[in-house]
């Protein structure tokens, strides 16, 4: 099978007809061999039945209900892995994505050899407040942290080669940064596409300002789970022995002035920030010595991404 559209979607029944009789006629035109998942996640208005429709008329529409709302990294993860596709294309449900830029982004993905090719909306028509101002912010500070040269992480336009969706796993709202969780999992060949950005259509956003502020705590935990996700202690262990350092030399201070008649330990102010230094050094390692025990005990600590076996 050459396509596999994944379609996350909550409460989008008036765009589903619209968005795949275009799909239907970009694929045909194309001639590709191709389906369609679409993820409700958990929607309350007529989704699901537009989806149930379209399966019965053409059975390349697939379709996944959630009982209630995941989110849209839950619906992402759960099309990933009923993905059969040798390219996997993701887009948003709100035909605010165009299924026209689907051949290029395949063509990046299989000619050009790209492990993944992320959309880049140059010209947008959210809000400048509300969105366009927060999203460049974000992007920025995830381009600085992660390495990676994107203008638009958050882009829903994106194409996969087969085995970086099957090799990756997100949740929470961990969507945000697929390049970067990809990256960590070896998939380093990472492009970029100048995509079209489509007005509404039907409905309102989905997404409130919240999201932004969750996405810079997922960040964090990506990037400390890329670099000591096996090895916590490497992480805690260096931060106690800092502490602990910090605070022997400043105790080994107090103690020669002590012993010189300069003061009293007691009365030093230093003498509780030592005690507070020794006590974080402490909770650092221990820290580190349960972080190493859940790891080793953990039945993916031997677990790695292999490309290639010739034996």
């Amino acid at each position: 099978m050459d396509i596999s559209i994944i379609i996350p979607l909550f409460n989008e029944e008036e765009s589903l007809p619209h968005l795949a009789e275009w799909i239907v006629r970009v694929m045909n035109e194309n001639k590709f061999d191709y389906e369609v998942i679409m993820v409700d996640d958990g929607s309350k208005d007529k989704s699901w039945n537009v989806i149930e429709s379209l399966h019965a008329a053409n059975p390349r529409y697939k379709g996944v209900k959630f009982r209630r709302n995941y989110g849209k990294s839950a619906a992402l993860n759960v099309g990933f892995g009923h993905a059969q596709g040798d390219v996997v294309i993701t887009m948003d449900a709100d035909l605010q994505d165009s299924p026209d830029e689907v051949p290029e982004l395949y063509r990046m993905i299989k000619e050009d050899g790209y492990d993944l090719v992320s959309g880049w909306k140059k010209k947008r028509y959210d809000s400048k407040i509300a969105k366009n101002i927060p999203s460049k912010l974000f992007n920025w500070t995830t381009r600085k942290m992660s390495g990676i040269k994107l203008h638009d992480f958050n882009c829903g336009l994106k194409a996969y080669r087969h085995d970086v969706v099957k090799s990756i796993e997100i949740y929470g709202e961990m969507h945000r940064y697929i390049p970067v969780i990809a990256k960590w999992a070896g998939f380093s060949k990472i492009g970029e596409k100048v995509v079209q950005h489509r007005k509404r259509e039907f409905g309102v956003t989905k997404f409130g300002m919240n999201r932004f502020v969750n996405g810079y705590l997922d960040l964090m935990s990506i990037m400390f789970m890329s670099k000591f996700g096996k090895q916590p202690m490497h992480f805690f262990g260096l931060w106690g022995s800092v502490c602990f350092l910090i605070s022997f030399v400043i105790l080994i201070v107090l103690l020669v002035r002590r012993l010189l008649g300069f003061m009293y330990l007691s009365s030093s102010i230093l003498y509780p920030f030592v005690m507070f230094l020794a006590i974080m050094g402490l909770m650092l390692f221990l820290a580190g010595f349960l972080g190493e025990l859940i790891c080793r005990n953990s039945t993916t600590r031997n677990e790695y991404l292999i490309e290639k076996v010739e034996l």
